[in-house]
């Protein structure tokens, strides 16, 4: 009976911490370097290989890492396909012909699964892809606290609620980032990653031909000519910055202030409201917009991580294991 009762304690201790263990689990940058040591080089590598290939991704791997932390926090639900119990976030109205680097992402956990199986996850590796792709086009460097696992479901109900649209007033795009613990000046900042990438003629067609007072005309006459309003000109594309579109550099704030936003909720960031200062402040001071974007992604890549014994370590980032 004493001895029942021992194994009883036993295994209430080790369980209570356990569940110590996945309560205080935390992201911290050295958590693959016993388990992994080669991992972050190995993304690295795979990832500029990719953006030589096609400068664009840069700007797509940047705004994958955003989308996938938005909807559920930074845990690779954006990577996973239709399944008989899931409804993918690629096919909401908002992703769907606007996200791109799956195949990249799915290159690159390939690559980390032959050196070391089942160790690395597929959500840190596309916020570790999102800060390679950064200093791929000359933008700033952080350093990636890592140890997030992944979601074994997505949540494709949710992603009209939590991202930002194009039409989006100043005020619902603050509160969306305010929602996600993250602050005014951290929105301006993140928005900056607008200096690299191109948009669909869809996402500006309104603005470019309809928006007479708050948009330079001459720079509307420019884009109307590969963007009518004819819908078959819908996936023609324009880039975010006409001035340096493949260098990660303070342009884009720079051309909002000359009324040169290509997007309705870009242009909005400099329109008389409270953003005014911030924009302004990086459009004269680089060094300081860079800090501020690399700080941003720092705590965008802190929403709801998962962690701990949650979650798992997907073998292919499209599909649960099972």
């Amino acid at each position: 009976m004493a001895f029942t009762s021992t194994c009883t304690c036993f295994i209430f201790a080790i369980l209570l911490f356990l569940s110590s263990m996945q309560s205080e689990a935390h992201l911290y940058s050295k958590f693959y370097d016993h388990t992994c040591p080669k991992a972050l080089s190995t993304i690295r590598t795979a990832t500029r290989r990719a953006i030589s290939r096609e400068r664009r991704m840069a700007a797509s791997l940047i705004r994958l890492h955003f989308h996938d932390c938005f909807v559920q926090g930074c845990d690779a639900s954006i990577l996973l396909d239709d399944a008989p119990s899931i409804l993918s976030e690629k096919n909401s109205r908002i992703n769907e012909n606007s996200i791109r680097g799956y195949d990249v992402i799915d290159v690159v956990k390939a690559q980390v699964e032959s050196i070391c199986p089942g160790i690395v996850s597929c959500a840190d590796i596309v916020a570790v892809a999102a800060r390679d792709a950064s200093v791929a086009v000359g933008g700033p460097t952080w350093t990636v606290k890592l140890g997030r696992r992944d979601s074994t479901t997505a949540n494709v109900n949710i992603v009209e609620n939590n991202l930002p649209t194009a039409k989006d007033p100043l005020e619902k795009l603050i509160k969306l980032f305010h929602d996600k613990g993250l602050s005014k000046r951290d929105m301006v900042a993140l928005s900056g990653s607008h200096t690299i990438g191109q948009a669909r003629c869809e996402t500006f067609r309104d603005r470019i031909h309809n928006n007479t007072s708050e948009i330079d005309a001459d720079f509307a006459r420019t884009r109307k000519r590969k963007c009518s309003l004819d819908t078959d000109s819908n996936e023609n594309l324009a880039p975010l910055d006409l001035v340096t579109p493949n260098s990660f550099d303070n342009n884009y704030f720079k051309n909002l202030i000359k009324k040169k936003g290509l997007i309705e909720s870009d242009q909005i960031l400099f329109s008389g409201g409270s953003t005014d200062s911030i924009v302004w402040e990086y459009s004269k001071r680089p060094s300081t917009f860079e800090a501020d974007f690399a700080a941003a992604m720092v705590r965008m890549g802190d929403i709801d991580p998962i962690t701990g014994f949650k979650g798992q370590i997907r073998k292919r980032c499209n599909v649960v294991n099972y």
